[in-house]
């Protein structure tokens, strides 16, 4: 069965051990980011008087996945969607794809790679929960089986109906998603898209795919593949560039 977190905004109290936890586990330096980056995968965002988690959603069906044109992006069977860097090529096309705009770039390295969230895959593949769940100290992030989580969501909503917003964040947007919010205002005053598909957006994407001549996928990606090479040459020489003004400049 499928793993995923279920995140009480009502229970958050910013004390950001999730991401203290989530850089420990990843081995990822200490940072000062407001936001994701290439070395920070979670993130508590102060909105309002409320605190917000924004992470990789670990959506059930991801578009990542479905636009990868080399399988770097991954679905495991366990939840987690996953990131092979060794087949990856830079397209980034996993970050254009992401209703949720997750993905993060090394842009300053010589062999970026893309950066998210992997939910932990190792301890959860080790019966174990994620990171930050463990370290929460409020039971704001709870991990367990996708279908517990949204009975225990539901359960949290029947008994006070008057704390909690009628609604699942993520239980059906974009077909489902392994990471869910529930709150006790409603998802928009906190930042949440609340303009996304309830149908998973891969079906979409290859709705329109299947329709487009086999030859011009081949000569699309002959053509990709040259501008890649080209750009990727033209992204190392600005790399090395910059790396070597900041030694001369030192």
């Amino acid at each position: 069965m499928s793993k995923g977190l279920l995140i009480d905004i009502t229970k958050c109290i910013g004390c950001r051990s999730c991401e203290t936890a989530c850089k420990t586990q990843n081995g990822l330096p200490e940072t000062t980011d407001t936001d994701l980056t290439a070395s920070t995968y979670t993130r508590v965002m102060e909105v309002g008087n409320h605190f917000v988690r924004k992470m990789c959603h670990h959506c059930v069906n991801p578009t990542c996945v479905s636009v990868c044109p080399v399988g770097a992006m991954k679905k495991t069977a366990s939840g987690p969607v996953v990131y092979d860097q060794d087949m990856c090529i830079g397209c980034r096309y996993c970050m254009a794809a992401c209703p949720f705009q997750i993905p993060r770039y090394e842009w300053n390295s010589a062999f970026p790679r893309v950066r998210k969230c992997i939910m932990c895959k190792d301890r959860v593949a080790g019966g174990l929960p994620t990171a930050c769940a463990e370290a929460c100290p409020t039971g704001a992030t709870s991990f367990g089986e996708r279908d517990d989580l949204i009975r225990e969501a539901r359960e949290r909503i029947r008994k006070e109906p008057d704390k909690y917003v009628n609604q699942i964040y993520g239980f059906n947007e974009v077909g489902g998603t392994g990471v869910m919010f529930i709150s006790d205002v409603p998802f928009e005053k906190l930042g949440f898209r609340v303009d996304l598909l309830k149908e998973p957006l891969p079906e979409l994407t290859w709705n329109v795919l299947e329709k487009i001549p086999k030859v011009v996928g081949v000569g699309s990606t002959l053509l990709f593949g040259i501008w890649w090479i080209t750009n990727r040459r033209e992204e190392v020489k600005r790399a090395e560039a910059e790396e070597n003004e900041k030694k001369n400049d030192h």
